[in-house]
C-alpha cells in the first residue's frame, strides 16, 4: 500500500510487547536490610539461576490478535475496490488496530528511563531493526518491484517500518510525559496541530508520530486495574451494539469518507479539506478508536490458549508480513486472479493473512530472525556496573 499503516504498522506489536511488567518493591527497612541482602547473594553463592519472568497471557494474546488483524487489513487493500462490504470492514479495522498495538506498546513502556539496560534494549529491539528493514524493504521495492530508483534511506520510512521510528520517539519522550500534569490533553493538542500542518514533511513519518502519539500516552497512563475493568462482563456485553452500529455505519460511510482519515498520514489540508476538519477529525477518530479498542480488549481470552506462544513473536509477523502482501502485489497476484477480489476471493486472502502472520509469529521464526529483532550487542556496549 502506498500510503496506510499498512505502508505502515509499525498494528503492533513489537519489541517493547517483550518487556515484562515492572514489579514495584517495597524499600526494606533497616531491620531488614541485612536478611536481604543475604538472600540476594544467595542465588549467587549456591549457583542457582534467577526465576525467569513470567508472560502474562492476556497480553500475549492481544498481541497475537492484533498482528492477525494488521496482517488481514494489508490483505484486503488490493481486493476492496469495487465492494462496499469489503470496504466498511477495512475502515472498523483500521479504527483500531494500530490504536490497540500502540496503547499496548505505551503501558509497557512505563518503566523506561533511559537509564543504561533500557536504552540498550531500545536500540537493540528497535533501531536496529529499523535500520535492517527499513534497508531489506527498500532493496525489496528496488529489485522484486522494479523500481530501480528506490533509495536507501532511514529518513523516509517504507511501508510498515514507520512503527518503529514512531516507537522510538514515543519511548525516548516517555520521562517528558510521565513529568506531565496532563499528558494525554497536551498529546491530543499535538495531535490536532499536527493534522493542520501540512509543511510536516515525510522525514521519519512525523505526521503518524504526531497524530498517534496519544493512543501511547493513554497507555503509559494505564494501570492494571484499568484492564481489569475494560475485562468486565458488562464491558463485554456493551461491546456488541457498540462494534455492530460501527459495522454499520461504515457500510453507510464508506463511499462518502476518505480513507486518509485512518492512515493519519496527512494533514487535512493535504486532503482537500478545510483545516478545521483536521482537529474535528482527530478527536472523533480518537474517541472512535479508544471505544473500539476498548471493545477489541474486552473480548480477549484471559487464560493461555494455544496461540498464547505467538505473542512472543509479533515483531517477526508484524516485519515479515509485509514481504508477502508487497511480493504478492509485484507479481500481479490480483490481478492474475481476478476472482480473489469477489467474496470467495475475501475469505481466501483474510484465511491466508492470517495463517501466514501466525506462522512467522511461531518460536522457529523468532529463533532465526534474532539476529535481527533481538541481537546481543555486547560488544557494542560498555558492561554496567554491578549496584551494591
Amino acid at each position: 500500500m502506498s500510503q496506510a499503516p499498512s505502508e505502515i504498522q509499525r498494528a503492533p506489536i513489537t519489541p517493547e510487547s517483550r518487556e515484562a511488567e515492572p514489579r514495584h518493591e517495597q524499600p526494606p527497612t533497616a531491620a531488614g536490610a541485612t536478611a536481604t541482602a543475604a538472600t540476594k547473594a544467595a542465588p549467587a553463592r549456591t549457583g542457582a539461576p534467577a526465576p525467569a519472568k513470567r508472560r502474562d497471557a492476556y497480553f500475549d494474546n492481544v498481541k497475537y490478535l492484533a498482528i492477525v488483524l494488521v496482517a488481514v487489513a494489508h490483505a484486503w487493500e488490493p481486493v476492496m475496490d469495487g465492494s462496499r462490504t469489503t470496504r466498511a470492514l477495512y475502515m472498523v479495522v483500521y479504527t483500531f488496530h494500530m490504536p490497540a498495538f500502540i496503547l499496548v506498546s505505551g503501558y509497557f513502556s512505563r518503566s523506561f528511563d533511559m537509564s543504561a539496560p533500557k536504552v540498550k534494549r531500545l536500540v537493540t529491539g528497535v533501531v536496529v531493526p529499523y535500520v535492517l528493514f527499513e534497508t531489506a524493504y527498500s532493496l525489496f521495492k528496488r529489485y522484486a518491484g522494479g523500481v530501480e530508483d528506490t533509495p536507501i534511506t532511514l529518513l523516509d520510512p517504507l511501508f510498515l517500518t514507520w512503527f518503529l521510528i514512531a516507537l522510538f520517539i514515543w519511548r525516548v519522550t516517555t520521562p517528558l510525559w510521565q513529568s506531565l500534569r496532563h499528558p494525554l490533553p497536551v498529546a491530543l493538542v499535538i495531535a490536532a496541530l499536527a493534522s493542520v500542518t501540512p509543511g510536516i514533511t515525510d522525514d521519519l513519518d512525523l505526521q503518524r508520530v504526531c497524530q498517534l502519539l496519544p493512543f501511547f500516552v493513554l497507555g503509559l497512563l494505564m494501570k492494571p486495574e484499568h484492564f481489569q475493568l475494560i475485562r468486565r462482563r458488562e464491558v463485554r456485553m456493551l461491546s456488541v451494539p457498540l462494534v455492530v452500529g460501527a459495522l454499520l455505519f461504515a457500510y453507510w460511510a464508506s463511499p462518502r469518507v476518505g480513507l486518509g482519515w485512518f492512515y493519519r498520514s496527512n494533514s487535512a489540508q493535504e486532503m482537500d479539506f478545510q483545516w478545521w476538519a483536521g482537529p474535528v477529525m482527530t478527536l472523533a477518530m480518537f474517541g472512535c478508536a479508544l471505544a473500539l479498542t476498548i471493545a477489541f480488549l474486552s473480548w480477549v481470552p484471559r487464560r493461555h490458549m494455544w496461540f498464547t506462544v505467538l505473542g512472543a513473536g509479533t515483531i517477526c509477523g508484524y516485519l515479515l508480513h509485509g514481504f508477502l502482501v508487497k511480493g504478492a502485489g509485484y507479481y500481479g497476484l490480483f490481478d492474475r486472479y481476478e476472482w480473489l477480489t469477489g467474496p470467495l476471493g475475501l475469505v481466501v486472502v483474510s484465511l491466508v493473512a492470517a495463517a501466514a502472520v501466525t506462522l512467522l509469529c511461531t518460536p522457529p521464526v523468532r529463533r532465526v530472525l534474532r539476529f535481527a529483532t533481538e541481537p546481543d550487542m555486547k560488544w557494542a556496549f560498555r558492561r554496567t556496573p554491578a549496584k551494591h
